[in-house]
C-alpha cells in the first residue's frame, strides 16, 4: 500500500524521505528522519515505532545496515515490516519481510533507498532511485519528489494513491520542510506543488528561527524578497 524513497545530501548533510500510499495520512506514521542521524521509512502492516528504533540505533553510532539487522533480530512482529533506513554516511538498508503485502520490492542507491508494497511492478523502486540519481541539479527535497513522481510514472500502486509527504531535516532540531497532503486524488501532483510553493520560503523560515534579524529583508511585510507571507512576518 506504499511506496517511498529515503534519501541523504553528501553535499548539505541533510536527510529525508518522500512517501505515497493509497491510505490516508501516510507520512504521519511512515516517514522518519533526524538531523545529523538519518531517516528512515517503516511500512507494509505499519510499526510507527520502529522508524524511531532505527533512528536510535543509527545515533548510537550503528550504520543502517548494522541498526537494521538489529531491529529485524529484536522485533518479534517483523515479518510484517517493510523497513528502510539512510545513515550520516550515507550507507543504506532494506528489509521486507515474509509477509509483505502484493507484489512487493527495494532498490538501493548511492545515499537514497526505495521500497513499495502493492505494487503494480517491481521495478517501481529501481525507477524511484534512478530518478533521485539523475537529478543532481537540484535540492534533496526536489530530488525526492522527482523520485516519487517517477515511482507513479512506472506504475505506482496497483490501485490509486491517496496521500503523500515530504520530510527534510537539517542542522536544527525541528524539520526545515514537513508537507503532507493526507487525502486526495491526486496526492503526489498536490506535494510536487506544495513544494514549489514552500521551496523558496524555506531557508527563510529556519534563518528568523535562529536570528530574526538575518531573515531576508525581515520586518518588511509586503516586500516579493521577504519570501514570507506577510502574516508571518
Amino acid at each position: 500500500m506504499t511506496l517511498s524513497i529515503a534519501g541523504r545530501c553528501g553535499e548539505t548533510g541533510q536527510f529525508g524521505v518522500a512517501i505515497s500510499s493509497s491510505s490516508p495520512a501516510v507520512a504521519a506514521r511512515c516517514a522518519w528522519a533526524r538531523g545529523g542521524i538519518g531517516a528512515a521509512c517503516t511500512q507494509n502492516i505499519t510499526d510507527p515505532r520502529l522508524g524511531t528504533v532505527l533512528l536510535d540505533r543509527m545515533g548510537e553510532g550503528l550504520s543502517a545496515i548494522a541498526a537494521m539487522a538489529a531491529v529485524t533480530e529484536e522485533e518479534p512482529l517483523i515479518a510484517w515490516r517493510q523497513l528502510t533506513a539512510v545513515d550520516r554516511n550515507g550507507v543504506v538498508a532494506a528489509w521486507s519481510g515474509a509477509h509483505t503485502l502484493g507484489i512487493y520490492a527495494t532498490a538501493e542507491g548511492p545515499n537514497c533507498v526505495a521500497a513499495g508494497n502493492l505494487l503494480a511492478d517491481s521495478n517501481v523502486p529501481q525507477k524511484m532511485v534512478a530518478a533521485f540519481a539523475d537529478r543532481r541539479d537540484t535540492d534533496l527535497a526536489g530530488r525526492l519528489v522527482a523520485a516519487l513522481a517517477a515511482g507513479l510514472r512506472a506504475g505506482g500502486e496497483a490501485g490509486p494513491v491517496h496521500s503523500a509527504g515530504l520530510i527534510i531535516v537539517s542542522d536544527v532540531s525541528w524539520p526545515v520542510t514537513d508537507l503532507r497532503v493526507d487525502w486526495s486524488d491526486d496526492p503526489i501532483a498536490e506535494l510536487t506543488a506544495l513544494w514549489r510553493l514552500w521551496q523558496p520560503q524555506a531557508e527563510a523560515y529556519r534563518l528568523r528561527a535562529l536570528n530574526p534579524s538575518a531573515a531576508p529583508n525581515y520586518g518588511v511585510p509586503g516586500d516579493e524578497g521577504s519570501g514570507m507571507p506577510e502574516n508571518e512576518l
